[in-house]
């Protein structure tokens, strides 16, 4: 095997997921779809809560100063956030989905941007996207890519029935993502620490929660301006670890 072939696996299984949940998707009532984007926000509660433990998590806890990590995931939004309102993140996202809608999908599908966004983020965010690409850039296996697109294929089975082909077509960006992390991997080796993965779980459960809330119709937040936040994560994390 070569390396990068874990994202190219979690790549395809995305693309294969979304033909699987269009061409079952078209025969279903729109009611049905949107029954099916509220189960999809309220598993994504499942996911945000299951990432929010590492909160606790005692690799974090005992390296950082007592009450730092709910300060380091705080700065983390708040700098990630004003980071990302000015690169416009968000906007970017949805102005290359409206793009590749006008390219590919010519109008046909009024969720087809909603659902390229909403797949993108949902598919970059969390450790195993990051970790496993450093962990194939190293050559050290690509057991956690092979779990993330397991679990890509299945999502994006459910969100390509409920929002259209939108969805295939976040494997561009999740290419591009996990392609970064990897040749990261090459160069850098193992950069995080256990601790530092943990702060980045966390802000990652805060991001999967804000995502939830957008798929439930409650409130729409602007999580692609929110990105940058789970690189300071593991930064800030480390910077209290040197004041503990």
């Amino acid at each position: 095997m070569f390396i990068g072939i874990g994202t190219v696996i979690n790549v395809i299984a995305i693309v294969f997921g979304a033909f699987i949940g269009r061409i079952s998707g078209s025969r279903l009532s729109e009611r049905s779809r949107t029954l099916m984007t509220d189960v999809l926000g309220a598993v994504t509660l499942i996911g945000a809560a299951s990432a929010l433990i590492s909160f606790w998590d005692p690799d974090l806890v005992t390296a950082v100063p007592k009450g730092a990590p709910i300060v380091i995931i705080l700065l983390s939004l708040l700098i990630g956030g004003l980071i990302g309102t000015l690169l416009h993140i968000e906007d970017g996202l949805e102005q290359w989905g409206e793009k590749l809608k006008n390219r590919f999908n010519r109008g046909s599908e009024s969720r087809f941007v909603e659902g390229f966004v909403t797949a993108s983020l949902i598919f970059v965010i969390g450790p195993l996207a990051i970790l496993g690409s450093i962990s194939d850039g190293m050559n050290a296996g690509i057991d956690q890519l092979i779990l993330k697109s397991i679990l890509d294929f299945f999502a994006s089975i459910a969100f390509a029935a409920a929002m259209g082909w939108g969805v295939a077509l976040s494997a561009i960006p999740v290419g591009i993502y996990q392609g970064i992390w990897t040749f990261i991997g090459i160069g850098l080796g193992n950069v995080l620490a256990d601790y530092q993965v943990a702060a980045m779980t966390a802000t990652g459960g805060v991001l999967l929660f804000g995502i939830a809330l957008k798929l439930l119709s409650i409130k729409k937040i602007e999580i692609g301006n929110l990105l940058p936040a789970l690189a300071l994560a593991p930064l800030l994390a480390w910077i209290a670890q040197l004041l503990n």
